[in-house]
């Protein structure tokens, strides 16, 4: 970087590409010549954030994810876009940032939550973890790390679901998406094997729910554990946007809203 006191303007360097009057260059490419209607956005999204260019497998994988999390539900996120929406000065942009700061702190968080938890044990299993086709060793590995949890209690994330009790649809998907283009990594393996073995800790069955099998899958691609939340959110955007069109044609908010004014009730703060 030089100093402006040399004369001359400050420059910061960025990886990721240029723009002058002509052309705007991203990841070395003419973004208008070379990657406009041949690079979808999932593949472009991966090249971003590993600085090389997906292979296939990779990228059907990571799109698997981002429709799997797509899935908004009738949660909170939906009902606080809505409602911001009818009442921001902002609309649009206030929907938006609410929706994805209430889905990003609870519901979205699970993703990150799963792929974090997945790689602090297998970080310190390193060197010394079963082979692919081991199943018994990946039991083995997900007991004790359950066991550890539990014994620390700490929630195990990735396990359980409000709606699909008995499976989330998405898991079996994404696992047998992720084997056949040779992605199912240990990141999936291990939560796979936390499916199998933590009633015997727990004490009940629970299901492998899609946010979490999403941060499983997300790790095994090398994306940062830092980042998975942020995947989520941009997964979640979709949802967004339909619900906000969906308040367009067919307005609920307002019903929404007196349904929640009229059946809440006031009470004092503690100490007054």
């Amino acid at each position: 970087m030089q100093h402006p006191a040399n004369g001359q303007s400050p420059q910061y360097p960025t990886s990721l590409g240029t723009s002058d009057a002509d052309t705007i260059t991203l990841l070395g490419h003419d973004l208008a010549g070379e990657l406009m209607g041949r690079v979808g956005f999932g593949e472009l999204a991966l090249w971003l954030v590993t600085q090389r260019r997906p292979e296939p497998g990779e990228v059907r994988v990571f799109e698997a994810v981002l429709v799997a999390l797509a899935d908004h539900g009738f949660t909170p996120t939906a009902l606080a876009t809505r409602l911001t929406y009818l009442s921001a000065p902002d609309s649009v942009q206030g929907a938006l940032a609410a929706g994805l700061l209430g889905g990003g702190s609870r519901f979205l968080g699970v993703t990150e939550d799963c792929g974090a938890f997945l790689h602090e044990a297998l970080t310190a299993h390193e060197g010394r973890l079963p082979g692919d086709t081991d199943d018994a060793g990946w039991d083995r590995l997900a007991l004790e790390t359950v066991r550890a949890a539990r014994a620390e209690r700490r929630l195990v994330p990735g396990l359980g679901h409000p709606v699909h009790r008995i499976r989330d649809p998405r898991t079996p998907v994404l696992l047998a998406i992720a084997e056949e283009n040779g992605h199912k990594g240990p990141h999936l393996r291990l939560f796979e094997a936390v499916g199998r073995v933590h009633p015997q800790v727990l004490g009940r069955t629970l299901p492998l729910n899609g946010a979490g099998v999403c941060g499983a899958a997300l790790a095994d691609l090398g994306l940062p554990i830092g980042l998975l939340r942020g995947f989520a959110l941009l997964a979640r955007t979709a949802g967004l946007l339909g619900h906000l069109a969906e308040e367009q044609r067919s307005p609920l908010g307002m019903d929404v809203y007196l349904s929640v004014d009229r059946n809440a009730r006031y009470v004092a703060p503690p100490g007054d």
